[in-house]
């Protein structure tokens, strides 16, 4: 029996990447998606779903005054740049907070307590082979295309003021979107800024220098302003006592 969800939150962006992340999983059945949390709570009342993904922060009403008016209970898991609220989760079925941005791996951990707490035996179970991890991947646009581009794919990423250019393995791509969002919203413990124009695959470094790191045998410059933090990640990247 496939699982209930339904998404809520105030930001476009959020709901398209949960919607993108359910639709990769058999089991989860997406019933609903909405921005606002008045008409959000309106659906919720009607459909009777098993899961929401949940935004804490939104115009009018939280995530925890939509909860309350409900006759009934599903299981809660949060999408929330605020980890503060644990505390009042307690009054609500949470399951999870997922803290933004959200990686497929992380959101592959929550879609877990789904199962192991259900109340219907048939969903007490691990995760099924069917939604081990899938390879990540995000939609750019590229001329007047979104085109789909797994992460792996990607050696570094160049500023180009309002665009970037996507250094990959098929070739550079170029797209509407400033190099601060994706230093935001691509997942840290693979990506990093090194330079103000620059943002790095930690999977591709091939080696580094005081000054530049090479990748796909291309030398990219690091920022002073950057080196601390991206010597402290490699740090606990090669560090046994880190794992």
């Amino acid at each position: 029996m496939a699982i209930r969800c339904f998404v809520l939150d105030d930001e476009p962006l959020a709901t398209d990447l949960m919607q993108d992340y359910i639709g990769r999983l058999p089991d989860l059945e997406l019933v609903g998606v909405c921005n606002s949390p008045t008409k959000g709570l309106q659906m919720l009342q009607q459909l009777q779903v098993d899961v929401v993904f949940l935004d804490i922060q939104m115009p009018r009403l939280t995530g925890f005054d939509l909860l309350r008016p409900l006759g009934y209970r599903p299981k809660v898991i949060f999408t929330t740049a605020f980890r503060e609220y644990a505390l009042e989760s307690y009054e609500f079925d949470v399951l999870d907070f997922l803290v933004k941005p959200i990686s497929f791996e992380r959101f592959l951990q929550s879609v877990g307590k789904i199962y192991r707490f259900s109340p219907n035996p048939a969903l007490q179970q691990e995760l099924p082979q069917a939604v081990s991890p899938l390879r990540e991947y995000q939609y750019f646009k590229v001329d007047k295309e979104m085109v789909k581009l797994f992460l792996d794919e990607i050696f570094w990423i160049e500023s180009l003021k309002d665009y970037v250019r996507l250094h990959t393995r098929s070739g550079p791509l170029v797209s509407y979107l400033r190099i601060s969002y994706l230093e935001e919203k691509l997942p840290p413990d693979r990506f990093i800024r090194i330079h103000k124009s620059f943002i790095i695959s930690l999977d591709h470094i091939q080696a580094i220098s005081a000054n530049y790191i090479r990748i796909n045998n291309e030398e990219i410059p690091i920022g002073r302003i950057y080196k601390a933090r991206l010597d402290k990640q490699l740090q606990n990247a090669t560090d046994p006592r880190s794992v």
